[in-house]
């Protein structure tokens, strides 16, 4: 199955419930001749994009009070650009880690063409994602201590699984960013991040421009420890000066299009 096939049997599929409100599994598979595994990952991933609910045995279409509100869809235009911008980044068989948070997981969907890739990961729920890919990748876990804030795996062993590997690239997401210190967060538990940072290669921060110049106590990553920032156009262009300053590179993503738009 091609790439191409691939994605024209999402939106057909995505279409398929929009229109008949329910679709079921087996229907499916019977009307793509493929198999439930690859139908169901179809489904998982149309989820996470937001175009319909999963259900056992199938999936609904969205409730009319789930649609997002003008400034939610605003937020995930630009988690969607972001994501994608990164996502550019990964080329086949890199070995990378990303980091538990919104952000960083709304990638997972659109690394199903990458091919090799090994990534670790703190997250159950990127871990979860990844296995959903119909080119699943090589999957490690740190293990540790489970923080229930940052709903993420923690601590020594954590950090020490990290040092048994060397990785071409980190996605992190921030709380903040310090224009004048770097990445900030309300967790106090910055260690893992940090042996993250120094186990990579490249260190590559996720955040919306709404979070740059927001000042929070806990510094995770200074500027020195960060390769690349990708946030989304809204930047303006005095905290565009200050990063780049710093020798980062700065990637403002654009907002992404509506679906049909991208089609023509």
């Amino acid at each position: 199955m091609t790439k191409r096939n691939t994605q024209q049997r999402r939106h057909a599929i995505a279409a398929l419930v929009q229109e008949k409100g329910e679709v079921s599994v087996e229907e499916l598979t019977q009307r793509f001749s493929t198999s439930e595994v690859t139908i169901r990952k179809d489904l998982a991933l149309l989820e996470t994009g937001g175009l319909l609910l999963r259900r056992y045995g199938g999936a609904v279409s969205l409730p009319s009070e789930m649609v997002a509100e003008p400034d939610a869809e605003k937020v995930s235009k630009r988690k969607q650009a972001i994501s994608r911008a990164a996502a550019e980044r990964i080329r086949d068989h890199n070995r990378v880690i990303i980091d538990s948070g919104t952000t960083t997981s709304a990638m997972i969907p659109l690394l199903g063409n990458k091919r090799g890739l090994v990534v670790m990961t703190n997250s159950l729920n990127v871990a979860g994602q990844l296995r959903e890919l119909e080119n699943e990748p090589v999957l490690l876990m740190t293990g540790g201590t489970w923080d229930p804030h940052s709903e993420s795996f923690q601590g020594q062993i954590a950090e020490q699984a990290l040092r048994s590997y060397d990785f071409d690239q980190l996605f992190i997401g921030a709380d903040g960013i310090d224009l004048a210190r770097g990445t900030t967060t309300f967790n106090e538990l910055v260690g893992l991040s940090r042996v993250m940072a120094e186990v990579a290669r490249e260190v590559i921060v996720m955040v919306e421009s709404e979070k740059i110049g927001r000042r929070i106590p806990n510094l995770e990553l200074p500027w020195d420890k960060i390769h690349t920032l990708v946030t989304d156009d809204a930047l303006g262009q005095e905290a565009r000066d200050k990063i780049q300053a710093k020798g980062v590179t700065l990637i403002c993503a654009p907002a992404i299009q509506d679906s049909s738009a991208r089609r023509k």
